[in-house]
This record gives C-alpha cells, structure tokens and sequence, in this order.
C-alpha cells in the first residue's frame, strides 16, 4: 500500500495523468455463463468480466456499499472457496476474505450466495444458505441483504459486515422477487404462488403485514418519493400500486403479458416494464394511468434503469443481446451483443 502510495506521488509531480476507472457502470449476472459482466455506460461496451459464479442470476448493490450480492439458481453439494485471482498477492488476498461461511444449512437442500468485489474482479466470499436463489436485494445503507428462495418458501437475511445469516424467513408459495424500502426497516417480498406480498420488519425479523395484489406478482420497484410499491402480476398481466403508508393496492393498471422487468424514473411518476409475453416495453404513468406501448423483440427480460443518462437497459430471455433504449422516446440507441449466457438482473453503480 505504501510503495502505491508513493508512486502516486511521484506520478503526480511528474506531471503523468493518472488512470481512473469509469464512474459509471453496469453490472449484469448471465446464468449459465458463471459470469458478471461489466458494462462502461458512457460507452455502452464490455470492459471486463468476474468469473467463478454459480448460474447467477439474482445481483444486488448499490453505491453505499462496496460488495454486490449474487444468488445461485444451482443447488450446490459442497462448498468451493474463493480463489485468488494472479494479480493479487497471498497477503491481499487473506486480508480481504474470511473463512467461507456455512451455517445456514437446512436439510440437504442448500447453495451459495457470493459476495463479489468488484473493485478486485473477484468473489471475495461465499456464503451457504437455504435452497437455490433466485433473486437478491440489498438494503439502502448497503449493510443487509436479501435472498430469494422459490422452492423454500422464503427468503434469508444476511448481514454484509459479518457475512452472515441472520435468519432464514418464511414468506409464502413460491416467493419470487424481494425489495427494501427507502429507510432499510421494510423488506417486501413478492409470493409468485399466493398472489400477495409479504412485509418483513428487519429488526424483528419477522412478517408483519400480508398485502394481497395481483395473479402472480413478481418484480417490484418502489417508489421513494411517494413511498408506493410497483408489483408486477405475470398471470393477470397487470400491475398493483400499493400505498406503503398504509399497504393497500390503490390502483391495478393493465400492461402486456407477462410482465417481468421494471422501474421507476427518479420522480417516481413514470414506471417502465418489460412485457415478456408479448414482446413489448411499456411506459407507464401512474398519475393518469395512460400506457405508451412499443414493440421490443424477441422477449425483453430484465432492466435497468440509468437516470442520469436517460437509458433503458433491457435484456433479452431469448437473445443474448442488451438493448439500450432512450427513456423518453422508447427507440433502440444501441445493442450490447453479450458473449454467451442470458443477461438476468443487473445493477447500476455511480460512483460521483
């Protein structure tokens, strides 16, 4: 650290500009592939790639937080540790991993939520839970986070300064998607198999509230300037705005069928979803209610929302392609062509 350091110094009275990393970027998990890539926005390219995940495809994080968060959809028989890359020293790579953390076993039934840090291009922990995941969240301040386990029923709360589980949670049938409110003591979670949400306290650890919506209610986003929640209902082909202030469904707005990716814009009035079933990308305003539908094929999948840069990015479930859509118009600007895989949950970090 100190001979880094002191070459900074040197460089910077010499007059050498010095290499920065791109401020903003986008992380997506792509199944299959065992990769994460890494999207420069500003450029929309591929600058780099982690390795030695599991069938990721939940990915969580945010920029108060220096790990993301990803979720296996493989049921794994033993615990693999995480190696050390060959740019890093044996000492680094000590200083920076703890044993791998196991004790949230249940049955036989179990896989492995890795812990990356993507500074270092590396999964620096991994951590044993209940069943396969299927998606992640991460709290606002970045110090819990949120497994998703579809075939058990619930979801684990792992704390993100020991590494550790803090309890596994039963939910419902068939739990699917999982979101935290803006103050951190809420975690939603959507139950696929009993049309309604579970409303988790994280102090307690504990379901406080059960909010019935749509047919199959999936991925969420929330709303932090009016504090409502967005469900997106697969079977109904629909979606439910619930008032957090008093967890009512105050409006069921229709889209296309089965609607699967979401989000919000920064002023909580737009709400964009992807219609995996019909092949099209919907914006909608919540206020009026009026839909504007446009057509996006084959199959658009995940999204991601860059607000600054006025982006869409939303994967394909049957291409392996990202689009980039303008925000306003809903035309393609781009298309990211991925390597192999399926582009599943993404993340948008900027480091301003």
């Amino acid at each position: 650290m100190k001979r880094k350091i002191i070459l900074t110094a040197i460089l910077l009275l010499l007059g050498f500009p010095l290499l920065t990393y791109a401020k903003s970027l986008m992380y997506v998990v792509t199944g299959p592939s065992n990769k994460m890539l890494i999207i420069d926005t500003q450029t929309d390219e591929i600058i780099g790639e982690i390795g030695e995940l599991e069938n990721a495809h939940g990915l969580a994080g945010n920029s108060n937080t220096d790990y993301l968060v990803a979720g296996s959809m493989q049921q794994s028989g033993q615990q693999s540790g995480a190696s050390k890359p060959s740019s890093m020293s044996e000492e680094e790579h000590k200083a920076h991993h703890q044993a791998d953390n196991s004790s949230a076993t249940m049955g036989n039934s179990k896989s492995y939520v890795s812990i990356v840090h993507p500074a270092h291009g590396h999964v620096m922990q991994r951590i044993q839970v209940v069943g396969i995941t299927h998606h992640t969240s991460v709290s606002p301040d970045g110090k819990t986070a949120a497994a998703v386990h579809s075939k058990n029923g619930g979801v684990s709360v792992i704390d993100l300064d020991s590494f550790e589980v803090k309890k596994f949670i039963k939910t419902g049938q068939v739990p699917n998607y999982a979101v935290f409110n803006k103050l951190g003591n809420k975690l939603y979670v959507s139950n696929a198999g009993a049309g309604n949400i579970s409303v988790i306290d994280t102090k307690s650890l504990k379901v406080t509230k059960t909010i019935k919506v749509g047919a199959g209610p999936e991925h969420m986003t929330i709303d932090n300037n009016h504090n409502r929640l967005a469900v997106l209902n697969v079977i109904s082909g629909n979606i439910s705005i619930v008032d957090l202030d008093n967890n009512k469904v105050i409006k069921n707005i229709k889209v296309g069928k089965s609607p699967h990716g979401t989000a919000f814009d920064k002023t909580g009035s737009w709400l964009y979803v992807t219609n995996k079933g019909s092949d099209t990308l919907s914006k909608v305003n919540i206020d009026s209610e009026k839909v504007k539908t446009v057509v996006l094929s084959p199959a658009p999948y995940h999204l991601e929302l860059d607000n600054e840069q006025h982006k869409l990015y939303i994967s394909s479930r049957k291409k392996p392609a990202i689009w980039v859509v303008d925000d306003k118009s809903l035309t393609i600007k781009n298309t990211i062509n991925i390597p192999s895989g399926v582009a599943h949950q993404m993340v948008f970090i900027n480091r301003n």
